[in-house]
């Protein structure tokens, strides 16, 4: 089963977000729901990789000292395991959130929706001081992001 999974999240983490919904696109047609499931796809896949691979790594040295106190499975689980991996996590999948912020500019350019399809009609409509808002806004909502990401990870790691 391990590597059945691991298989399916490495051929689905190798396809690229923009491919994912070019392909939901045509069977959804246009709207943000392709994108979103294009990017929903993608990122459980990367997470996937990446929380397995936390695991796989976490220290040995608690679970033994829990067991070694008599503890079941579900304490060691709870005691031993999850305060390894919690913080690993949110920032992973902080970050993922991140990427997706990004990726949904681009997402948007093969009709999925969004400021990347509006920026993609402005452009070819010629409107450039509106191609040059949508660009504005988008950069400093990366930012505003991108700093309510960092503070984030302040106070929860």
């Amino acid at each position: 089963m391990y590597g059945v999974v691991r298989f399916t999240l490495n051929v689905v983490r190798s396809i690229e977000p923009f491919v994912w919904a070019l392909i939901f696109v045509t069977w959804f047609r246009l709207g943000p729901f392709p994108g979103m499931v294009a990017l929903m796809i993608h990122s459980v896949a990367a997470l996937g990789k990446l929380y397995s691979e936390q695991i796989e790594s976490i220290d040995p040295g608690p679970l033994e000292a829990v067991r070694s106190a008599g503890a079941n499975e579900l304490q060691t689980v709870v005691y031993a395991v999850v305060p390894q991996i919690i913080p690993p996590f949110i920032s992973f999948t902080i970050y993922r959130w991140d990427i997706n912020v990004r990726m949904s500019t681009i997402i948007g350019l093969v009709g999925g929706g969004g400021i990347g399809q509006m920026l993609f009609q402005y452009q070819n409509l010629g409107q450039w001081r509106t191609v040059s808002v949508a660009v504005i806004l988008i950069v400093v909502v990366v930012m505003v992001l991108d700093t309510v990401s960092a503070r984030i990870r302040e106070r929860i790691l």
